[in-house]
């Protein structure tokens, strides 16, 4: 056990620990009913990523049958969701078990993750071919559909943004980079007229008049820009956010948990909080550089671009620059799920930096 833990990246876990005791600390000051649960799910997450990281998974997951039961145990739930799940808020996105529930999009981003890091490790440098971008659309597209069916369009555009963001890394042609703007543009005429729901074409028309419908379509993010303002530099102190605690600021402990952070601890807060995710991203591409295989490589690539989409999701719906979608901030938002997953990567990843010579 000692040899283990002096393998352990320090750099890797620290901005872990930090982001999560931080999330604790604005949960018990905005919804002290959630606390025990996130501290349940955090101490699981843990628990689940010191298992991993002590396992070399390299071997496992460069084999064909390993990614392909991941894949098509991700895609298994998906259809078990959207068949039997009882519906919650409107989506059939959770297997509830007991009273524990378990939204099985998440564990869809860790398979696609997986299968195009096993995709793109073997075949990045013949990606000029369009055969090799629409093998990986295809498995981009069969979890996507059944996401979109729930419906969840926050998952739907995290899981095309891992895609697109593969392709681009992978050296995809310009003329390619062309006919997929196309399409994008044709599917999201094609998404506006038969496809989103009056609701979710409220909040992207929200987006371009801020000041709409203050009471309905805009008023959570109307009150995330007053709670981010008010709080300043130092903020208002612990359990003394207005907007936060006396109920103004909609989802304070998940979709705008950072406005509530900020409101609370101010600019200096929001500078910490912003510091160690970008410390975090840092370190995970630090250690997919220095990692002795494409498939290492790829990995850590991929748990960059899907955090980094939650973040850049939930930072833009908090100041207004994207819709509201229900995307959480990585480790600080509230919900055993996502946590679960982002401590699933992180396992992964310590196990990659723990079997690297740096």
């Amino acid at each position: 056990m000692l040899s283990y833990l002096k393998k352990l990246d320090i750099g890797l876990l620290f901005p872990v620990i930090f982001l999560s005791l931080t999330s604790l600390v604005v949960i018990w000051s905005v919804k002290p009913l959630y606390f025990s649960q996130q501290l349940i799910s955090i101490i699981i997450g843990f628990a689940i990523a010191f298992a991993i990281s002590m396992i070399d998974i390299r071997p496992f997951l460069t084999h064909r049958f390993v990614v392909a039961g991941i894949y098509f145990l991700a895609i298994a739930l998906l259809i078990f969701t959207v068949l039997f799940a009882t519906p919650i808020r409107g989506t059939r996105s959770w297997i509830v078990i007991g009273p524990a529930q378990f939204q099985t999009s998440e564990f869809a981003k860790v398979a696609l993750i997986v299968i195009f890091s096993y995709f793109f490790a073997k075949r990045h440098i013949s990606i000029a071919h369009l055969s090799n971008i629409l093998i990986p659309a295809a498995y981009f597209a069969l979890p996507a559909a059944f996401v979109l069916f729930q419906p969840d369009m926050g998952t739907a555009l995290i899981l095309g943004g891992l895609f697109v963001g593969y392709l681009f890394v992978s050296g995809i042609r310009p003329r390619h980079i062309f006919i997929g703007l196309i399409l994008g543009v044709a599917l999201m005429a094609w998404g506006w007229n038969g496809f989103l729901a009056d609701y979710q074409k409220e909040r992207i028309l929200g987006l371009f008049y801020p000041e709409r419908d203050p009471l309905g379509v805009n008023y959570s993010v109307i009150q995330s820009k007053i709670a981010i303002g008010s709080g300043g530099f130092w903020g208002k102190g612990w359990n003394q956010g207005t907007q936060s605690q006396l109920g103004f600021l909609p989802e304070a402990h998940n979709d705008f948990i950072f406005s509530a952070l900020v409101e609370e601890w101010g600019l200096f807060g929001g500078i910490l909080v912003l510091g160690a995710f970008l410390f975090l991203l840092w370190r995970i591409a630090s250690i997919g550089m220095q990692a002795q295989n494409n498939f290492s490589k790829f990995l850590c690539l991929g748990a960059v671009i899907v955090l980094l989409l939650h973040f850049v999701f939930n930072i833009g719906s908090a100041v207004g620059l994207f819709p509201v979608i229900g995307v959480p901030f990585p480790l600080l938002s509230y919900g055993g799920s996502n946590l679960l997953v982002n401590f699933i990567l992180i396992g992964m990843i310590q196990s990659i930096a723990m079997r690297t010579s740096f």
